[in-house]
């Protein structure tokens, strides 16, 4: 049980606990002092009594024997008159007061307690007893021969004798008083000698837990006792407490930076598979904000198979104080929403010896890795139908030069009528086209080493004679809007590249009877006016882009084709412009998603610029620069 009156500072308990043991030793030596004399002093009177009893007794024997009974009354009123004596009476055997020191012996008589103590009273000696409280009184007997002859009575004063023990009661109040006060000022003195090193050390200790960083520290030393040696060992304290506390805060904030800029996914989870922390990496890898996670479980923030998978790999660290390495897993999700594949490892981490506390969890995005594969093996057998297109081509093209020559010499010398020409002159046509569909994969095939000037009608026209079925088939309405007499320095094959990569994906975004508009004009550099060259626009009235993918279409490997599609088509495109030093500017509109403004119309328009510069393989070439709107 608390005690709520008594003071909290040492310097008043000292100062309480020092009063209130003297008080109650001094109370209790001046009771046992006054008992031990009040004992005393009733003894005294007792004993003074009998002998003022037996030398009364003794005036009245003699004054009898002498014959002379008023001297009785007149050693009655003697003995009445000592200071220490109330009254005396003289009676007669049977009790009937004779004589009275002080009054009339007619009026007195003797009261049921001194009757009571006749039948007791010896002849050899006086007897005393008690009236009540203090009251005291002795009888003697009065012999005169053999013959009793009466009793004598003497009375005590009650109030006689304890005088000195008022006194004895103020002299020892005064010296507790006089000691108290000495006691309260000398622990007063020395509380204060204590207090103040105490206190010194309480500002200390209240500092250095409102604020470890600040404080004045050293604390002073002013005292050379005890109290000084533990201030001094309170400021060795702090000052390694500072020294450790710099050292922890250097270390977390190498873990904290280590954790925030670490290029992979970190994550921290208890034992009930609740996440305790996580990195911004983390957190992007699975689409899921910081402060959702923590606290959370597995299964709460996970699919099942997913969530299924890292919660027996976090407890097979917890069972078995183990790591787990390289952990697959795929699933699909994230922002944007997409495929993905994780390599995760789960490694205990330790608090004290031999328990593990939580689980540390590495994510690393394989998404890429997975991706640069898939398209590494679409790319080899891209490049392989390539090599086998053009040896077919090669091939090819031996034949097609018999039969282009069969054809002439069955005109010129078959002498065929008019509908057998006619046959002859669809053949030759067809011949020719074929003959022009494999030069230009031979083309495509062979690059040239260093750029040249080339017309942009060998630029362009080869593409659209390779993408003339599918637009056929399409319905498309091509517009063509460039001069014949337009040239450019370039590498032509890696430029045709380019060129096939729009149309293509113009045709892939295009509906059945829609416009395909390409168009080259002599410009000048938009962030470089000084600088001259040709401008490019690929219109298509197809489907368009959502913004998130038109941010996205230039990075390896993104495609929004699924299965028939590299991701590789446009970031080869950007590869190619930027060695050229170009510039490219994508604007598109794709389908609203409100009826009231799907009446706008759709596409994509790709701009582009390239310079027309002499010196374009003479050395590096800068950065190209683009934008996306």
């Amino acid at each position: 049980m608390r005690i709520h009156w008594w003071p909290r500072s040492i310097r008043w308990q000292l100062l309480a606990g020092l009063l209130l043991l003297e008080t109650l030793s001094i109370g209790l030596f001046a009771l046992l002092l006054i008992g031990k004399q009040a004992r005393d002093l009733r003894v005294r009177n007792m004993q003074r009594l009998a002998f003022e009893a037996t030398s009364l007794s003794l005036q009245a024997r003699e004054s009898l024997l002498e014959q002379r009974p008023g001297w009785v009354g007149l050693s009655a009123t003697m003995m009445a008159d000592a200071p220490d004596v109330a009254n005396a009476k003289v009676t007669d055997p049977a009790g009937n007061v004779l004589f009275v020191g002080a009054g009339s012996a007619d009026d007195a008589e003797l009261s049921p307690i001194e009757r009571a103590q006749i039948p007791h009273i010896s002849r050899s000696q006086s007897r005393v007893f008690s009236l009540g409280g203090r009251l005291l009184e002795a009888v003697s007997a009065i012999y005169t021969g053999g013959d009793l002859r009466g009793y004598v009575w003497v009375e005590a004063d009650p109030n006689w004798g304890y005088e000195q023990l008022d006194v004895i009661l103020r002299d020892a109040v005064i010296f507790g008083i006089t000691w108290i006060a000495a006691s309260v000022l000398l622990v007063l003195l020395i509380g204060r000698s204590i207090s103040r090193p105490l206190a010194v050390l309480h500002r200390g200790t209240q500092a250095l837990m409102t604020s470890p960083e600040g404080g004045n520290f050293p604390l002073p030393v002013a005292v050379h006792n005890e109290f000084g040696d533990l201030i001094e060992a309170f400021n060795r304290m702090v000052a390694s407490i500072a020294e450790q506390r710099s050292g922890l805060n250097d270390t977390l904030s190498l873990l904290d930076s280590m954790l925030a800029n670490a290029p992979i996914g970190l994550a921290f989870i208890d034992r009930s598979c609740r996440f305790v922390r996580v990195n911004q990496v983390f957190a992007d890898m699975t689409g899921i904000s910081l402060s959702r996670h923590l606290g959370r479980t597995l299964p709460e923030l996970f699919p099942p198979p997913l969530a299924g998978d890292l919660e027996n790999a976090v407890l097979r660290v917890f069972a078995g104080g183990t790591p787990v390495r390289n952990l697959e897993l795929s699933g699909h999700g994230g922002k944007p929403s997409q495929p993905w594949t994780w390599l995760i490892s789960a490694y205990p981490v330790r608090t004290i010896a031999n328990q593990v506390r939580w689980a540390g969890v590495i994510v690393l995005d394989a998404t890429e890795r997975k991706r640069s594969e898939e398209a590494l093996r679409k790319s080899e057998k891209l490049a392989v139908t390539g090599r086998l297109a053009a040896a077919i081509a090669h091939e090819i093209n031996n034949p097609l030069e018999a039969i282009t020559n069969l054809l002439f010499l069955l005109r010129s010398f078959g002498h065929l009528d008019e509908p057998a020409l006619n046959y002859v002159t669809l053949a030759e046509n067809e011949v020719r086209r074929i003959t022009e569909i494999t030069q230009q994969t031979l083309r495509f095939y062979r690059q040239p080493t260093k750029p040249a000037h080339t017309a942009l009608p060998e630029l362009l026209d080869p593409v659209f004679s390779v993408y003339q079925s599918r637009i056929n088939a399409l319905d498309l309405r091509v517009e063509r809007d460039y001069g014949t007499e337009l040239g450019l320095f370039c590498f032509a094959g890696e430029i045709r590249q380019v060129f096939a990569n729009l149309v293509g994906n113009a045709l892939d975004a295009s509906s059945e009877g829609g416009r395909l508009l390409i168009r080259a004009r002599r410009s000048r550099n938009w962030r470089n006016p000084a600088q001259e060259g040709i401008r490019f626009a690929f219109a298509d009235t197809g489907i368009g882009m959502a913004p998130e993918v038109r941010e996205r279409i230039f990075e390896a490997f993104f495609t929004t084709k699924e299965v028939t599609g590299t991701g590789l088509g446009l970031w080869v495109s950007h590869e190619i412009l930027m060695k050229h030093h170009g510039l490219v500017h994508v604007r598109s509109r794709a389908a609203a998603p409100q009826p009231s403004d799907r009446r706008k119309s759709t596409g994509t328009v790709f701009e582009i610029f390239l310079p027309d510069d002499p010196n374009l393989g003479n050395g590096a070439s800068p950065s190209a620069g683009g934008s996306v709107a």
